[in-house]
C-alpha cells in the first residue's frame, strides 16, 4: 500500500506539471519541448539511475525516432498512434543491438563503446541522404492529428494543441515506467547497480537485465524523438550527433539520478533556463558548465535530491531545550 502511493505521488506530481506549463509559459512549443526532453531523460535515467549505465548513445535512440517517425509519416501517411509506435520499436530494437555489443564491458570501456556507435550512426544518417536528408535533414514532416479509429481526438494544428497530445502520451509513458521501476525487475535493476558481482552470484542473469533497461531506454528515447520531429516539422542531423547524448546526460544528472521524477525536474529546469539565458547572453553555456560542476561538487543527489532534503529538513520537529534550573 505505502508503494502504491509513493507511485501514486510522483504520477500526480508529473500531472501538475502538465498543468502548470501552460499557465507559466506562453509559448506551445517551449512547453511541448520540455515535456519531449524529460521524456528523452526517463529512458536515460532507466539506464543511469536504475542501471547503473552511463550511456553516450541516447542521441542514437533519439535520432533513430526521429527519422523512422519523419520517414513514416512522409512515405506511408500511417496515424500518429501507429507512427510513435513504430518509432518505439525501432528505437528498442536499435537499443538492443547497441547493448548487446556494449553491455559486455564495463567503465570506460562501456563508455568508449556507446560513444563511438553514436559516431556511426552519425555518419550513417549523414550519408544515407535518400532517407534522412543526409546535412539538411528531413523536412516538411506532417503533423497529424490524435486519431483513434479514424475519428479525431484531439487536434494538432496549433503548438498549444499539438501540446496536449506530447502531454498525454508523456503522462501515460511516465506512469509505465514508474510501474516499472517499481516492479521486481527495477528493484533487481538497483540491485545491480549497487553491487553487479552479488547479483550475479545469486543467480540473476545480469547481462540480461542490463539488455532490458537499454531497450526500454531505446524505445523511451525514441518515442521522445518521434515526438521531437513531429512537434518541429523537421528530423534534423544535429537530433543523432553525440551533443544530442551529452544534452540528454546533463538533464538527467541536473534533475537527478535514480528518481525518475528528478527527470522531469531536469528538463523543467533546462529548457526553461536554456531558453531565458539565451536571450539575455549569447555564452550562456558558460553558465551551464559552472551549474554542473556545482551539482557534481555540492548536490550530487541533482535538483530533486536538494528538493527532497529540504522537504524532511522541514518536516524534522525542532527539538526545544529546556532552559536550566537556578540553583
Amino acid at each position: 500500500m505505502q508503494r502504491l502511493l509513493h507511485s501514486q505521488r510522483y504520477l500526480l506530481l508529473a500531472c501538475l506539471v502538465v498543468a502548470v506549463l501552460p499557465l507559466a509559459l506562453n509559448s506551445g512549443s517551449l512547453a511541448s519541448e520540455v515535456l519531449v526532453f524529460a521524456l528523452a531523460a526517463l529512458g536515460c535515467n532507466m539506464l543511469l539511475g536504475y542501471a547503473g549505465l552511463l550511456s553516450f548513445g541516447q542521441g542514437i535512440f533519439f535520432g533513430i525516432g526521429s527519422y523512422a517517425a519523419g520517414i513514416i509519416l512522409l512515405r506511408t501517411g500511417l496515424p500518429l498512434v501507429w507512427t510513435l509506435l513504430a518509432a518505439s520499436l525501432i528505437g528498442a530494437v536499435i537499443a538492443a543491438a547497441v547493448g548487446w555489443f556494449a553491455i559486455r564491458r564495463q567503465g570506460v570501456y562501456f563508455v568508449l563503446l556507446t560513444l563511438a556507435f553514436s559516431q556511426m550512426f552519425y555518419f550513417l544518417a549523414y550519408t544515407l541522404t535518400d532517407w534522412t536528408g543526409g546535412d539538411n535533414g528531413l523536412l516538411d514532416i506532417p503533423r497529424p492529428p490524435l486519431t483513434v479509429f479514424g475519428q479525431v481526438i484531439l487536434p494538432a494544428g496549433s503548438s498549444w494543441q499539438y501540446y496536449w497530445i506530447i502531454a498525454l502520451i508523456f503522462l501515460l509513458t511516465f506512469w509505465l515506467l514508474q510501474r516499472i521501476a517499481d516492479s521486481i525487475f527495477g528493484h533487481t535493476l538497483l540491485a545491480i547497480r549497487d553491487n553487479e558481482a552479488r547479483a550475479n552470484a545469486i543467480g540473476y542473469n545480469v547481462r540480461r537485465f542490463k539488455l532490458a533497461a537499454f531497450m526500454i531506454s531505446g524505445a523511451v528515447t525514441g518515442l521522445a524523438g518521434a515526438l521531437y520531429a513531429t512537434m518541429t516539422g523537421i528530423a534534423p542531423l544535429e537530433s543523432i550527433q553525440y551533443h544530442m547524448s551529452e544534452l540528454i546526460l546533463v538533464i538527467t544528472v541536473i534533475g537527478g539520478t535514480g528518481r525518475l521524477f528528478a527527470s522531469v525536474v531536469g528538463a523543467v529546469f533546462y529548457v526553461i533556463v536554456a531558453d531565458v539565458l539565451s536571450d539575455i547572453w549569447p555564452r550562456w553555456l558558460m553558465l551551464l558548465g559552472l551549474l554542473l560542476m556545482a551539482v557534481s561538487l555540492y548536490m550530487q543527489g541533482g535538483l530533486w535530491g536538494m528538493i527532497e532534503l529540504a522537504a524532511a529538513r522541514l518536516r524534522k520537529p525542532v527539538r526545544r531545550t529546556s532552559a536550566p534550573r537556578e540553583s
